[in-house]
């Protein structure tokens, strides 16, 4: 499925079809500047955590002061600062300094462990590192270990903190001019094997997802957004808060999520929220707490999810409180923002990421590297200005993810005859039993049929029948019993055969990361005894 345009492996830039000219460098422009202008006094920024309010004014003169400073500390244009915290303002202060004094930010993963993000600073060898009081220790540990010549700690709600103190200090900023090519952050991707690689993100990348989230999430700046996601995940930073901001809008910031918390803002008339993003976990346990049946839902007007296939269950509870969840795709590399589903088609084309965004074309390509005919599953592949230009120090990487302007992403997903994007699940999580692809989300919708399951995934493990069989690990919800056999019968009326899982476990409560996935690389450690994906 293509647009019209065709696209450059340079940054973000645009070629014509039919033509052999790249459209000149765009120059970045700066939305808080403009914002902090043009509507001071408005909110940009709630934090919950501290209570702190930040209208665009004093954002934009927060912005000044940790570029200013950064500068005092001899971080020049290219030079990386690293960011170790929990969701607060600060993200978005380093990441309009950097976007300022032309220095690109690194934002940390805070449940990695010391050597996972010593890993990473290495990598990326940032000057200066800003983190929270919390992880203190952390942060004088990697300081030695990663060589960084400077630490800035927050302390939420404290008007002495070193950082507070470092911004009041600042003198003037030299502001250095930039374009949408130019870097401004690197984002770890988590790797199934191996190490993580740092993926690249633009400036441009950045603006062109606030175009291609902003106008089917119909933000403008009267929107208000919880953002409960983490920040230092593309999905908390650009879904939708950046379009938010771009807009001129209100982003409210939970510090860690809490369902409770979000249910209780969303129903609060004070808050006003209006749109809201996140994987699906965090919906199905707003969906499986006490408040969800009693909250006043109505002034939701976008719920967006993404990062993972959405089971059935989930956006039938969310409907039957008068919320039809958005589903889009997209990951790290595409910023993120590919796919999304119109509102319109929500409940008509339940289970689809949509159709590719503005800026943005797709194709679905099967291993003899040809387009696939509809219905088939093939690897999506996605090429747009909003793609990254590669991997921090990884060449080898880069060089392998792309087929010419097209970003090879490692889904598996499938057209259907009107167009529509259907993310069948991650290659390396398909298994294959008896010759047959089995795709786990298609096995784990089923099992959320069974109403005394609160949480489930699906492996393939080794069998001597078979070469592999897929086996189910279920949560059941408190005070529930179920029966291994029950479960296999279910889905041995909905599925295929070969679908059906061999075998059911159970334990108290799934492997997830920081967004809410589901590690499944550490569930077939568990109960396979290798760390390795289904397939390469």
């Amino acid at each position: 499925m293509l647009n019209d345009t065709r696209v450059s492996r340079k940054y973000g830039g645009l070629r014509w079809m039919g033509q052999n000219r790249e459209m000149p460098t765009i120059r970045y422009y700066d939305w808080i500047r403009h914002h902090g202008g043009g509507r001071p006094n408005q909110v940009a920024i709630h934090d919950l955590g501290s209570g702190r309010r930040l209208t665009y004014r004093e954002l934009d003169r927060r912005t000044d002061q940790l570029g200013a400073y950064l500068q005092s500390l001899g971080v020049k244009k290219g030079d990386r600062v690293g960011m170790l915290a929990q969701n607060g303002p600060e993200f978005f202060e380093l990441q309009f300094a950097c976007g300022r004094i032309g220095a690109i930010a690194v934002l940390l993963n805070w449940r990695l462990t010391v050597p996972e993000l010593e890993y990473i600073l290495n990598d990326s060898s940032p000057m200066v590192l800003i983190h929270d009081a919390s992880f203190g220790e952390v942060a004088i540990q990697l300081q030695t270990l990663c060589s960084i010549e400077h630490l800035v700690s927050i302390v939420m709600g404290s008007a002495d903190s070193p950082y507070e103190t470092a911004l009041a200090s600042a003198g003037p900023i030299s502001v250095v001019e930039l374009t949408l090519d130019d870097p401004s952050t690197i984002m770890y991707t988590s790797g199934t094997t191996g190490h993580p690689k740092g993926a690249i993100i633009t400036h441009g990348m950045t603006f062109w997802n606030c175009v291609n989230l902003g106008i089917p999430a119909r933000i403008t700046s009267q929107t208000v957004q919880l953002v409960s996601l983490p920040l230092f995940h593309t999905g908390g930073l650009n879904c939708y808060a950046n379009p938010v901001l771009h807009a001129g809008g209100t982003i409210i910031i939970q510090r860690t999520f809490d369902p409770g918390e979000a249910l209780t803002v969303f129903g609060d008339r004070s808050y006003g929220v209006t749109h809201y993003f996140a994987v699906p976990a965090p919906y199905q346990f707003m969906a499986q707490h006490p408040l969800f049946e009693e909250v006043d839902l109505s002034r939701l007007q976008v719920a967006g999810v993404g990062g993972a296939p959405c089971a059935l269950s989930i956006l039938e509870a969310w409907a039957g409180r008068g919320v039809e969840i958005v589903q889009g795709y997209g990951m790290t590399e595409t910023s993120p923002g590919a796919t999304v589903l119109d509102a319109a088609d929500a409940m008509r084309k339940i289970g689809s990421a949509g159709k590719p965004v503005l800026h943005t074309s797709v194709r679905i390509v099967g291993e003899d590297g040809v387009d696939t005919r509809p219905g088939a599953v093939g690897e999506l592949w996605i090429a747009g200005p909003n793609i990254t230009p590669g991997y921090w120090n990884k060449p080898e990487a880069t060089a392998s993810s792309f087929d010419g302007p097209w970003l090879k992403t490692g889904d598996a997903a499938r057209l259907d005859d009107e167009g529509f994007v259907y993310i069948v699940d991650r290659w390396k999580d398909m298994y294959i039993s008896g010759g047959e692809n089995v795709y786990p989300a298609e096995v784990e919708n089923v099992i959320f049929q069974l109403p005394e399951v609160a949480d489930a995934a699906i492996i393939g493990v080794p069998s001597e029948k078979w070469g592999e069989a897929g086996k189910a690990i279920i949560v059941l919800k408190p005070g529930a019993t179920l029966e291994p056999r029950v479960v296999i019968d279910h889905c041995v009326s909905k599925l295929a055969r070969f679908k059906v899982p061999a075998t059911v476990e159970f334990i108290d409560v799934l492997p997830r990361n920081a967004t809410g996935k589901v590690l499944k690389r550490e569930l077939r450690v568990q109960f396979v005894g290798i760390d390795a994906p289904a397939i390469s």
